[in-house]
């Protein structure tokens, strides 16, 4: 069957589209020519729009050992327009505007159906390179080759096949540069302050590491009426940076003399910190924000993706005695369909800030860019467009 070249009359049939293939680990990314297979039964085509670099797409761009797969089309946060649906799709029809994410939500498991978890078990997260429910890959390059997948979403290419349970449809109103943001790391930060923490009104924050994520737990905090949003990082800037999103203070690792931050932090709050979000990946940090958080009632929550064999060791006794919590958060505790609407909805309410974190906006084209400018340390985020206007 001959791949036709846009979406005009090619439901049912294989497109023929631009991709951005990332063919060995940390080389720039290839633009070429792939084959984007129809979508299967409870799957949806979707013709993305613009899409933004997340610091996972460089943690698995550079990763040379598996679940790190070459050739692989790579990138997770995006907004698009469904092209076309495979059969037993009912939640959206094509020309729908919608949002994927690497979190599923059937809405038939026991935990779909909770308040209490935001961790699909008919669909469980996990790094594969395929669809999650054939295990079998939509993408192909002119050669034949498989191009495997990312995060169930693959958003560097001109359309990408995502489940339904991946899907979250949107008002179309709202700009896409920005709503992309929602697929991943904004969601993840706002959403752990405010779905997993459950952070109070006049309560204490501490968020170890500043960069996109740690910055949107400070958005969360602030909107959830925190009072005090203590920053740790090494960079000193980031405390400029982070006085937009509600930050009020700042503790630089290499300005606390002979404490360590955890010290500083427990003298600077009278106690600890109320809640404490881990938000770089490293297990030592995790150990950090739990000795600086509150006896009795504080919360630690871990964010960071740190090494898959890393180990956090905590004093036994000091869990006993303590009576904090130690929670992990994927992508923020959030259920991706029912809350990612109430994000847009403060955003466009002019409650959410969204603008804030975007710092650069490139082409399509330019995408290995992009990759510079987060390598480098530039940006929060940068949106790459799809379109050529």
């Amino acid at each position: 069957m001959e791949p036709e070249k846009s979406s005009s009359g090619s439901r049912g049939k294989p497109i023929r589209c631009r991709a951005a293939v990332s063919r060995k680990p940390g080389e720039p990314l290839v633009m070429e020519e792939i084959i984007v297979a129809p979508p299967m039964p409870h799957e949806v085509r979707i013709r993305i729009i613009c899409t933004s670099l997340c610091h996972s797409d460089i943690i698995f761009w550079k990763m040379k050992d598996f679940p790190g797969i070459f050739p692989r089309i790579l990138g997770h946060e995006a907004i698009g327009i469904v092209e076309s649906v495979g059969e037993d799709v009912n939640e959206v029809t094509e020309g729908d505007t919608v949002i994927p994410t690497f979190m599923s939500q059937c809405g038939e498991c026991a935990d779909c159906r909770s308040t209490k978890s935001n961790l699909c078990t008919k669909l469980p997260f996990k790094v594969s390179p395929f669809m999650p429910r054939y295990e079998t890959s939509r993408f192909t390059d002119l050669n034949g080759e498989v191009l495997y997948h990312f995060l169930f979403v693959s958003s560097f290419t001109e359309y990408t096949v995502v489940d339904i349970a991946h899907v979250t449809k949107i008002d179309p109103a709202v700009t896409p540069s920005r709503a992309c943001l929602l697929g991943c790391g904004i969601s993840t930060g706002v959403g752990a302050a405010w779905r997993t923490a459950n952070v109070e009104e006049g309560s204490t924050v501490a968020i170890f590491g500043l960069g996109s994520i740690g910055l949107a737990v400070a958005e969360g905090a602030r909107l959830c009426g925190a009072t005090r949003i203590i920053g740790v990082d090494v960079n000193q800037q980031k405390f400029e940076i982070g006085k937009k999103f509600g930050l009020t203070d700042f503790v630089d690792p290499a300005n606390c003399e002979n404490k360590s931050v955890s010290q500083v932090i427990i003298e600077m709050t009278g106690g600890g910190a109320d809640y404490c979000f881990e938000c770089v990946g490293l297990a030592s940090l995790v150990q950090e924000a739990y000795a600086c958080c509150r006896k009795g009632w504080g919360k630690t929550v871990v964010l960071g993706v740190d090494k898959p064999a890393s180990l956090v060791s905590l004093p036994s006794q000091e869990i006993l005695h303590g009576g904090k919590n130690l929670m992990g958060s994927l992508f923020g505790g959030l259920k991706p369909k029912s809350d990612i609407p109430l994000l847009l909805n403060r955003y466009m309410d002019k409650e959410l800030q969204l603008d804030e974190f975007v710092t650069h906006e490139v082409r399509f084209e330019d995408i290995n860019k992009a990759f510079d400018l987060l390598i480098e340390g530039q940006c929060l985020r940068c949106v790459i467009s799809m379109c050529n206007e």
